[in-house]
Order: structure tokens, then sequence, then C-alpha cells
């Protein structure tokens, strides 16, 4: 079968798998790099480790000098390079470049061996491929694998056979002509495709598809025929790059950065400008030295000591970046992950942070957006109540968990079975389902979700058991009589349909559609409205008023005629290879008309420990929380009372009073502070009310800003009837329109979409599959564990965030600043203050300590204090430890604490006559850097037994290379680099040495001329 003049949204068709002809497959080639050509088949062998031995050094480095920081560490080194504008030796900063690049290197390293290691075990698998074991790696497409219990399924596989009952699929692989199917894709729910078989064509779909990684259960032997093979499987085309979220603490570092470059570049041509100014009035002054000017002119001067300015000033920028990325955003993951007070000992699971880098927002959200089932309640659900023919039941008497209940009036009308509407309502709960069964000392069912195991039970303990499924049959017992009914189709579930229903002929010949799903789809469905119906209606909002999660139940007699048509049409849009979903769509939707009403279910879904306290925490702390659902709205809000986000004194304003009572929306009511400018506009009201979240249209962006300016305006915010697109669509509205930091938090796949949208995504846990935490930034076993997460962990990270952030720029700009005072007594001329491996080991030994660890374990109260006043939590929010403001005032303090240390030194080393006295260039310089140094590593508030260790680190740390590198046996040792004291690696372009930089060698200048200088220069500068 081919494909041709399919629309873009779909792929061609081209995919085709014969059964074992590895020839066939080898022949097919694909293009990937210009001409470059290879196997379209992929082998099943994976490769996720991205260095070899030899492109380890040449990758990394690549990768490495992506980063701005590092090209720009690179630039000026390069600068350094070129005599008339070198200012610093050239490992000032080689030195601290290499150690970064180095400690990078290192982690990509070890990060990349044990992604080595990883491929290595998984390509060694052992697998039976045609009845021969071999290794997962020798796997080809079209190869029969037979499969065992609890092994792991080596690629994408089709099932053709199982020893379970419920396969009747035996087929003689020597009779598949082919498998043509779409190409390889990451859409991990959806597969279509189709198996010509004896020359007959059959429809092929995700529920016959064998995914990579998926473990064999409920099996003891299966054979599959590999489909996709190793990085063509869909779980490893869903390993691509996952786009990083940036915190808006990153967004506001990309500007400031920005700013101190602009900064730098100002601050160096004026002093640049400055240095031109300068050598033209000392040649006007000092005529008599024209003759020794002659090199170099003003404007030359100039131009040479902006670049050696550049060259001096340059390390501010860089090392920030660096140290933050590297050092400070994993480290709180860890604190996440060891939290004990986070993990769940009844399951065994630990809180784990999956992202590194949104540490410090998880002390700024503003909007808690959570799923209902299974995130505040536990999912795990218990058959309460039901409606049936105009008769609620529902006083159970519950034993042995969840297993066995009973009520004595439904338990003897079902035994009477003089009830035909209860009879199809039981045999509907016994049918109508996709449930596994497995039989070892009793039945145990496996289902895909809770709702559908405890409707089983529920049927079982009222007479109606489940026994068995095969691939057209499915198996019950109704009080004791065994009947098999043959499946004629099944109407699959989805978020759009909000339903699912079973075709069957009955052991009698009779066929029956079957039918469970949302109230909202199914009585607009029906047949008729009585007053049976009426009441069943009635029914469901109490029960929803309980809490309860509701479903309605109906079926209809098919005749044979009907059936058959229908048939033929189903038969014809399985096999499409285009369109197939739509169009069964249809035909479902025209099966499911004229039903007739057979009651309702009515399930329990408990609140999980510990919710209403973490939504009354969030609250004080300024935290809006949303319930996003897809239950009716009387259940949503009697669960909003039960976890206290909505109480007895708040005032509801609903969706249907926003279309019937304008006047709600006047400037006195409580909960809408802008009401008096929507009420301006009356006519929007009209088109609000299409906003509901029933509606996905857009409705422009006049009525979104008016129904988010409202939706804000409340303390709480229920949103119920809403698909998993609506539930992204509304965090999207509210990071779009308020500029809010967002948290989403779900537990299913339905819930992914939204925990992708938001700022940051929680996943839970749960019991719906591992969806949600794989997309997930971080995962949880409990919605409780959220308080702590936020109100600890994200405060502290935001304090220590902002507080590094601070310390960083204080100690930088205290530190370096001095340069641009010295700059003025030096006759502007790019002349370092300090010496070279100074400012080399500035950032990587004296200072880098100190910081890190106000990073990493600075706080101001502890995390009992924490939660007991929730409000600490709105700093935060309000971004008041790190804005502009405090960026300004952090930069301000820097400079006064390089002025007063420079100029503190300066007084007292004036010059003063006598040999006793110390007054050199070298002494002075180094008062200034230990004066810095002491007023940043002090700046600590909470002191541990590390930072305490860090701080006197440090300390040593200074005083030793202090002495190393500048004591007299270096020099001799190794001149070139540890130069004497007093000499700087670049000679002036003057013919006479700077002022302040006393003998320069190579210079030719007499002392005589020194000394004319300082005589007739004294105003401008000194010498030490």
């Amino acid at each position: 079968m081919r494909a041709g003049g399919y629309p873009l949204a779909f792929p061609a068709f081209t995919w085709e798998v014969r059964a074992n002809d590895r020839n066939y497959h080898m022949q097919f080639k694909k293009k990937f790099a210009f001409c470059l050509t290879k196997k379209k088949y992929a082998g099943n062998a994976i490769k996720t480790a991205k260095y070899n031995i030899f492109t380890f050094l040449p990758l990394n480095l690549y990768e490495q000098f992506h980063r701005m920081a590092n090209v720009y560490f690179v630039f000026v080194i390069l600068l350094q390079t070129f005599p008339e504008i070198s200012t610093l030796p050239w490992y000032t900063l080689l030195f601290p470049l290499s150690c970064l690049l180095t400690i990078r290197g290192l982690r990509d390293l070890i990060d990349d061996i044990g992604r080595h290691q990883s491929d290595r075990n998984i390509n060694s698998r052992p697998c039976e491929i045609l009845f021969c074991w071999q290794k997962w790696r020798d796997i080809c497409v079209g190869d029969i694998v037979r499969l065992r219990k609890e092994s792991f399924v080596p690629a994408d596989m089709l099932l053709l056979c199982s020893s379970e009952p419920s396969s009747l699929c035996y087929v003689e692989t020597a009779d598949i002509d082919g498998v043509t199917c779409e190409e390889p894709n990451s859409r991990m729910h959806s597969f279509t495709g189709t198996l010509e078989w004896r020359g007959e064509t059959y429809s092929l779909d995700s529920e016959r598809i064998l995914l990579r990684g998926c473990k064999i259960r409920n099996t003891d032997v299966c054979y599959g025929l590999v489909i996709y093979a190793g990085f063509d499987s869909k779980i490893m085309k869903n390993c691509g790059k996952i786009k990083r979220k940036k915190t808006k603490l990153d967004r506001m570092m990309d500007r400031l950065v920005i700013i101190i470059f602009l900064v730098l570049l100002v601050t160096s041509l004026g002093l640049a400008v400055a240095s031109g100014f300068w050598a033209r009035m000392f040649q006007e002054k000092h005529s008599y030295l024209s003759a020794l000017c002659k090199r170099t002119t003003p404007a030359q001067q100039a131009f040479f000591n902006f670049w050696g300015f550049m060259i001096l000033l340059s390390i501010i920028i860089p090392i920030l970046e660096v140290i933050r990325d590297q050092y400070l955003t994993p480290c709180p993951c860890f604190f996440i992950n060891w939290d004990l007070e986070m993990y769940y000992a009844v399951k065994d699971i630990p809180a784990k942070a999956r992202s590194t880098s949104l540490n410090d927002q998880l002390g700024q959200i503003e909007y808690i957006f959570s799923d209902k089932t299974g995130t505040l309640t536990q999912n795990v659900m218990s058959f309460k109540k039901c409606c049936i023919n105009g008769t609620i039941y529902g006083n159970f008497s519950w034993m042995q968990k969840k297993l066995d209940f009973c009520d004595a009036m439904l338990l003897e009308a079902a035994r009477r079975d003089s009830d035909p509407v209860l009879r199809e309502f039981l045999r509907l709960l016994a049918l109508c389902h996709t449930v596994m069964v497995e039989e070892k000392d009793q039945l145990v069912y496996q289902a895909a979700s809770p709702d559908e195991e405890a409707l089983v039970l529920a049927a079982r303990n009222l007479g109606y058991v489940f026994l068995a499924r095969t691939q057209d049959t499915i198996t019950i017992s109704e009080l004791g009589v065994k009947r098999t009914y043959k499946v004629l189709a099944m109407l699959d579930f989805n978020s759009d349909r909000k339903r699912m229903s079973v075709l069957v002929r009955d052991p009698q010949g009779t066929i029956r559609l079957y039918t469970k799903g949302a109230d909202t789809v199914i009585l607009e469905r029906l047949q008729r409205r009585g007053p049976n119906e009426t009441f069943t209606e009635m029914a469901l909002d109490r029960f929803a008023e309980e809490t309860l999660r509701t479903l309605c139940l109906a079926s209809k007699e098919v005749s044979e005629v009907e059936y058959s048509v229908w048939s033929r049409r189903h038969r014809e849009a399985s096999i499409l290879l285009q369109d197939r979903a739509r169009e069964l769509d249809k035909l479902y939707e025209e099966m499911e008309q004229n039903l007739q009403l057979l009651g309702a279910t009515a399930i329990e879904d408990k609140l999980q420990d510990g919710v209403p306290e973490t939504i009354q925490l969030l609250k004080l702390g300024n935290i809006k929380v949303w319930v996003l659902t897809g239950d009716k709205q009387e259940t949503a809000m009697n669960i909003g009372y039960a976890c206290k986000l909505l109480t007895d004194d708040m005032e509801i304003l609903e969706e249907k009073e926003i279309r019937s009572q304008p006047r709600v929306l006047s400037p006195k009511d409580k909960i809408l502070h802008t009401g008096e400018v929507l009420k301006e506009k009356g006519w929007l009201w009209q088109r609000l009310a299409c906003c509901r979240a029933t509606a996905s249209q857009e409705q422009g962006s006049l009525v979104e800003k008016a129904f988010v300016d409202l939706a804000t305006s409340c303390q709480a915010v229920i949103c119920c009837r809403v698909t998993p697109k609506q539930k992204a669509l509304i965090v999207e509205l509210v990071k779009k329109h308020k500029k809010a930091i967002t948290l989403a938090i779900g537990d299913g796949a339905n819930d992914v979409n939204m925990i992708k949208t938001a700022d940051i995504g929680v996943g839970i846990s749960g019991l719906e599959g591992m969806q949600a935490v794989q997309c997930s930034d971080y995962a949880l076993a409990q919605f409780s564990y959220l308080q702590r997460l936020l109100l600890v962990h994200g405060r502290w990270a935001y304090l220590r965030i902002c507080k590094f952030l601070r310390y960083f720029f204080y100690k930088t700009f205290a530190g370096l600043m001095a340069q641009v005072w010295f700059a003025f007594h030096s006759g502007f001329t790019a002349q370092p203050l300090y010496e070279g491996w100074f400012l080399a080991l500035y950032n990587i030994f004296y200072t880098a300590y100190p910081v890190l660890s106000v990073g990493l374990l600075e706080q101001d109260v502890s995390a009992k204090k924490s939660l007991e006043f929730p409000e600490l939590y709105v700093i935060g929010q309000q971004d008041e430890l790190f804005n502009y403001r405090v960026f300004g005032i952090t930069v301000l303090h820097g400079v006064s604490t390089s002025l007063a240390s420079f100029y503190i030194a300066l007084w007292a080393f004036e010059d003063h006559v006598g040999s006793k006295v110390v007054g050199d260039y070298e002494s002075f310089a180094v008062t200034v850097a230990t004066s810095a140094l002491l007023s940043i590593i002090l700046d600590t508030k909470f002191w541990t037994a590390l930072s305490f260790l860090m701080v006197t680190a440090s300390l040593l740390l200074f005083c030793f290379f202090s002495f190393l590198t500048q004591s007299i046996d270096a020099f001799r040792i190794a001149p070139a680099i540890f130069r004497f004291p007093g000499e700087t690696p670049r000679g002036s372009p003057w013919p006479f040495p700077s002022p302040a930089r006393g003998p320069q060698p190579g210079l030719g200048v007499s002392h005589l001329v020194d000394h004319l200088f300082i005589t007739t220069s004294q105003s401008w500068c000194f010498e030490f």
C-alpha cells in the first residue's frame, strides 16, 4: 500500500517492513547531510554518549565556547598578545579560564562515562531473535523477537501472538506480505498502519504496538515483529533536547551583563580620553622633554590606553555567570532530593528536582494551577452510590477495604433479577471497560485508571463478575451463570469524546451498545427525556454536592441491518492511513445516538493528607491557587470547600452570574477590584460569557484581558469541565496578561500540556503513570509537600541566589574599582594597581569560597519558622531582594568600599623621610587588596562550620599565594612568570615610566628623568 498526496500535517506512509528479510531493508538509504547517506532503517544499538576518546577534547571545548562568557575571556586574552596595549600578564585571565574549563570538562567527562556505561548495559541485554539468544544491539527491523514475562521490550514491535488466551492472532511469519505504516515519529500514543497477510489488509493502531522500554506483565511468552529500532523507536524520538526554561533572575541578569559591559566600555573610553588630554597637557607644560615623546602622539596614547583599560577591567563580567551556572544552580537540587520531610515512606518515593536551573524561581511563585484527581485527591476510588431506574442506592457497608461492599436493598434487587434496567446496568459495568484480569489465588484486576477498577469491583460484588477477555470476546459470570459476549467493536475513550462504548453480541445473538461517560455527553444523546432521566439528573447534582465523581450509563439495541452497514464503513475507515481517527470519530458519533439511560454511578476519591493545611499556608504566602478539573461544577466546588480553597465567608461568583447578573460588577464588590472599568464596557460581558472554560475559541485580547482581570482579582478560581488543552490555555492567559510566575501541578497525562506551559511544572508520582513526572521540573509524591518545596526550599534558593548576586557584584566592584581610582594617580596610563597573580587568583581562590558559602547555605530563618510565617514568602514575589534598585545600591556600596580602601591606604602611605618607612608601590597594592578582601569575605550573616571554613581558607590562601608569588625566590626561579615586585609587563609608550610604576627595565631612561618627571608633575601623581 502506498501513500501519496497527503497534506503536510501527515507524514508519508512509506515505512514498509517485511518479516525476516534483512536484505530488503538494508538496500534503502536516506540522506542526512549534504551528499552523505545512511541506512533508512536504523539498527537497534543506541548511543546517548556525546564523546569518545578522540572527540572529547575538541567537542567539549567547542560546546564550552558557545558560552558568551568564555568567548569574552578568549577575546580579552587575544588582546593581551599585543604588547602595545597589554596591561596584564598572560596568565591573569588564562589561569581562571583554564580552571573553569577544566572543572566543567571533568563534570562533562564523568557524566559521559556514565552514559557510556548505560549504553553498554542496554545494548548488551539478552534477547531471542528467531529463537536464538543474541544482544539488543543485534536486532534489526523485520526481526521476530520472543519476549518472556518480566522482560523489557527491546524495540517498537507489532504484537503477533502471546501465550495468553486473550491473544488469538497467531500468525505464520512466512505469510506476512508486509507492514506499511507511518514514518518514525515521537507520538507515543499514536500509530497508524496496515498489515498485509494472505492477501487481506488489516488495520494497525497503537493498541497492537509494544513500545521499547515497556515491561511484559501477565504474559509468559509473546512474539513481536520489529517495526522501529534504535533511534527510530518512539521513546528515543522523545529524548530530544528540552527547551530550557529561563527564570526571572536569568532574564534580568542577561540585561545587567549588557549594562555592565556598556558601563565598562564607557569607563574605558572616558579614562582613555583623559589619558590623551593628560599627555597633551604634559607635553605642553614640559616641552623640554619633547625629544623623548616623539614615538607616540596623545591620540595614539588614548587609543592604546582604551584597550589597556578594557583588559584591565575585563575581569568584572564573565566569571559571575560561569560560577552561578556551574556551582550554585545544581546544589539546591541536592537539598530537595535529600529532604526527608518530603520523602513518602509508604511508597518509597523521595522528592526529586529534575531541573537544576529553576530553584530560585520556586521562591517567586504567584499562581498555582492544580489538577484535582490524583493531585488534591488520592486517586484511590471507592464505589459509594448509584442511581438506577429512578432509585438511589448508597447505604454501603464496606469490608476488606474496597473489595467488598453491600447495600441490602441493592443486593436483594440484583439477586431477584427482576428489573431489566438493573440487569443491564450491572452488565454494562462488567462489560464496558479495558480492565485486564489475572487469575492467581483469586481474580486480580489491572486497570488503566482507578475509576474502571472500582466499577468492575462493584459489579463483581453485586454478582456480575468479569472473568476473562480475549481479542474479540468478554466472559462474565452473571449471578453464577457464565456468559460469553462477542466484542464487535470497542469505541475508545479520549478527552474529547469523554465517553467509551463497547458493541457486543450476547449469547442469544442480540447486538447491544453499552456506553458510559460524562453526563454532559450522555444526556444529550438520549432517545427521550422522561421522569427517570429527570430524577437521575437531580441525583447527579446531589452526588456532586457530596464531592463524588459521577458517570452516566446508557445502552441501546442495534439491529442487524444497522450493524451490517456500520460495520462495513467501520472496516473501511479502520484501514485508512490518512484521517483514520477523524473518520472513526464520525462513525462512533453515529452509533452513540438514541441511547436509553440506565443510571449513574458515584465514586469517592478522598483528599490526600495535609491538602487543606497546605492550601491555607500557600494562601497566607500570597500564592493564589486555581483548580482546573474536568469534573462537574458542584463536585469541584465541594472539593474546594473540603480543601479550604473556598470558605463560607467568600462571595462566590459563578459564570452564569456573570452572564445573568451584571450588577455584581461594581467597585464595591469584594472580589472584583476592577469592576468599574469592566462595567463601562457592558457589551463585553455578553462576549465574556463565551470565554468560559468550555469554549476553546480565541475571543480576542480584550476579552482575554477582561477575563484574566476578573479571575485574578478573586482569592481562588475553580475551572470546571476543562480539557487538557484548555488547562494549558488558561495558564498561558495568566502568563500573558499578568506577567506572573506560574506553577502547574498534576499527576496524569492530561496534565502534561499544563505542566509544560507553566514556568515551573511539578509532577505527582501517582497512579496514572509517570507521564506527568517525566515532563516535569520537580517530582513529588504528595501535594502537601508543595508547601515545603516553595516556602522553605524555594524561598531559601531565592534568598541565596539574590545574596550571592549582591555579594558577587559588591566584591567585584569593591576589589577592582581601585584600578580606576589608581588611574587618576598614574597619568591614566592603564597601569595595574595589583600584580598579575592577585588578579588571576582573585575570583578563583580569594573571594569565590565565601561567596559560594553564602549562595549555598545562607538563610535568614529556619525551615520551621519559614512554615510558621508563610508571609515571608512575599519578598520573592515582589522581587525585593534583587532588582535594579538593589543592584544600583550594591554597586554604590562596592564603589564606596573601593574608595575607602584605596584612599585610606593612600593617606597612610604618603611620602615620608627615613630608612624604616614602608612606602613602596607593591606594599601599597597589597594593603589596598587586603583591605578590600577583609571587607568582602566577612560579610556573612548565617555562620556555619562550612562558611567559617571557607572564609578562613580564603584568608589563608591569600596569605600563602601572596607570599609565594611575590617572593624573591619565585622571581629567581621563573622571572617571566613571577616578576619582580614593581615591574609591569607592559612598557610605557612614553619615553619615561608611569608615575607610579617605579623602575622599568628596558626603557633606557635614567633616574634623572624619573626625578624631573616627579618634581614637575606633583599635582598629577606621586611616587611610592
